[in-house]
């Protein structure tokens, strides 16, 4: 997703390959909204995810260091912050907890010189006790001189969470009993002068779809193949946000501005762009699939100031 200032960025994912985690297959099957308004002051809310278990959307906040919730209404609520909690970006609920990049671009109320570009965390939060369960130091992983920003999350079946980072080369691996490590490193592939790696979707054949937004590529990481990195053809330049998949499509939140349905028929070596949902869109960053439908978060992302209404609407 793209979690940048700088850079302009659950039900069904389809029947027969649910992941084990994601909380998106209980969500209610009652009608929502094309648009969902909410109003929260100064939110830019970077993530978005959906709770069965709260029956609302959940958006995290890049100033502010907080997640909140959005019912189909359009009510926000304040949910959860942690002192450490500096700015949310990529966000998922899997078994009743949260998963959220946390990171610092220097654009929050917390923001420090000591964690600016060198922060990049994935902080658990259990949804029914509100409290932060485990906090896992990513940058701990790489030199310390090398710039960092966790910036999305994908989660597999045996809850194994992959995350990118957009200001370094690399995807991290956190299991389920909390043991990181750097997935993969690739210096040109997962590189960018601007911002790198930023949206990733696991896919239930065992790989990884990442977005490198400033290349405008597509890249798969098969993780039953020695984690092999390869180039997704067919596409053109698309600077991907957010990545999210439904039916075995996947959509991609690209310039800020519009989200496009990606299709492939050969395992994601070659895909092409079905349409462009271009109508509505402000500042969005990423999507997230609820009844059997993409709902894709209007951030505002790009503006600094003081905004305090946001959206969430359907693909069409």
């Amino acid at each position: 997703m793209k979690a940048s200032f700088i850079y302009t960025s659950l039900l069904v994912l389809s029947i027969g390959w649910l992941t084990a985690c994601e909380d998106h297959r209980n969500s209610p099957n009652a009608s929502f909204p094309e648009r969902i308004d909410f109003v929260a002051e100064r939110q830019y809310p970077e993530g978005i995810a959906y709770s069965s278990q709260l029956a609302k959307f959940l958006v995290t906040s890049i100033p502010l260091g907080k997640i909140g919730t959005v019912d189909i209404g359009g009510h926000y609520e304040d949910l959860l912050t942690d002192p450490g909690f500096i700015a949310g970006i990529g966000m998922k609920v899997a078994d009743g907890r949260v998963f959220v990049c946390n990171s610092d671009q220097g654009r929050s109320v917390r923001s420090t010189p000591a964690t600016t570009r060198q922060t990049a965390e994935l902080l658990v939060f259990n949804l029914s006790t509100r409290q932060l369960e485990r906090r896992t130091d990513l940058a701990a992983l790489l030199p310390a001189a090398e710039p960092n920003f966790a910036n999305d999350i994908a989660i597999d079946p045996d809850g194994t969470a992959y995350v990118t980072d957009s200001f370094s080369p690399v995807i991290y691996r956190v299991t389920a009993t909390g043991a990181s490590s750097v997935l993969v490193r690739d210096d040109v592939r997962f590189a960018s002068p601007t911002f790198g790696l930023n949206g990733i979707a696991y896919h239930p054949g065992g790989y990884l779809i990442v977005a490198n937004t400033g290349q405008g590529k597509l890249y798969k990481v098969d993780l039953r193949n020695g984690n092999a990195i390869s180039e997704v053809g067919g596409v053109g330049s698309l600077p991907g946000d957010g990545l999210t998949f439904l039916n075995n499509d996947l959509y991609v939140v690209t310039g800020g501005n519009r989200v496009a349905q990606v299709r492939s028929t050969d395992n994601w070596q070659t895909a092409s762009i079905l349409k462009y949902d271009a109508t509505g869109y402000t500042g969005a960053t990423t999507s997230v699939a609820v009844n059997n439908q993409i709902y894709t978060l209007n951030a505002r992302i790009g503006e600094v100031g003081n905004a305090w209404d946001f959206s969430i609407q359907r693909f069409r």
